[in-house]
């Protein structure tokens, strides 16, 4: 069909025809093929042997669907709440402990940088900052090796990990840790706990060996949460 000073557009269209009989083969080869493939790796027959197994056993007990959602509601409710308390007690750490420090310019002090841990160099020495740093599988923590008695600072490499601002805010940040060991042991459903300084370092609890390079160049003040307290 063509408009005046338009375009002409043609449309050439395939049609296939299919064979009932054969589409039902078809259909067929593919169900009996998934079935046998999800029985095979589902565990489904073993699941109903055991089932028979123990069927003379059970019992069927009526359950009160409404409370059943009415109990469910409250225990989310309150995993909620625990999660909001760490967080307003973590803030709450913070804003005390930034009140109650004085800026120093000359201060020096040591800190477990998450990097460096349990580094040392060619005479058997650790490293600066990289003093030795306890860690244990935790299965709680999907099996890493994990220090949950302490956090540790991690701080991308564009960043001097001895610089005032850096120093005084770690140091200030320290307080952090009774509060992070007490969230954890009063809801142990609790994981990852953090700190993020405009300044640029990231204070993890529970601490952990985080070398490799996506984490030497990660910075926490670039992420899109860690943009507004600049």
């Amino acid at each position: 069909m063509r408009a005046p000073g338009g375009l002409c557009l043609c449309v050439r269209v395939h049609t296939l025809t299919f064979i009932p009989g054969r589409v039902k083969l078809w259909a067929e080869t593919f169900g009996r093929g998934l079935y046998d493939t999800v029985t095979r790796y589902s565990g489904s027959l073993l699941l109903q042997k055991k089932y028979k197994d123990v069927e003379s056993s059970l019992q069927i007990e009526e359950v009160d669907g409404l409370e059943l959602v009415r109990k469910f509601s409250e225990d989310m409710e309150n995993m909620l709440r625990r999660k909001v308390e760490a967080v307003k007690s973590l803030v709450e750490a913070a804003e005390e402990a930034d009140l109650n420090h004085e800026f120093n310019a000359s201060l020096v002090f040591d800190y477990y940088n998450s990097v460096l841990i349990n580094e040392k160099d060619e005479n058997g020495n650790y490293v600066e900052l990289g003093a030795e740093f306890v860690l244990e599988s935790n299965a709680h923590f999907s099996n890493l090796r994990v220090n949950t008695s302490i956090s540790n600072v991690q701080l991308p490499t564009n960043v001097y990990n001895k610089d005032p601002d850096i120093l005084n805010g770690v140091y200030m940040s320290e307080a952090l840790n009774p509060v992070f060991v007490e969230n954890f042991q009063r809801d142990p459903t609790l994981t990852w706990q953090y700190f993020g300084s405009a300044t640029g370092f990231f204070r993890i609890y529970p601490g952990e060996d985080i070398g490799g390079i996506s984490m030497i160049f990660w910075a926490c003040s670039l992420e899109p949460w860690g943009l507004a307290p600049q």
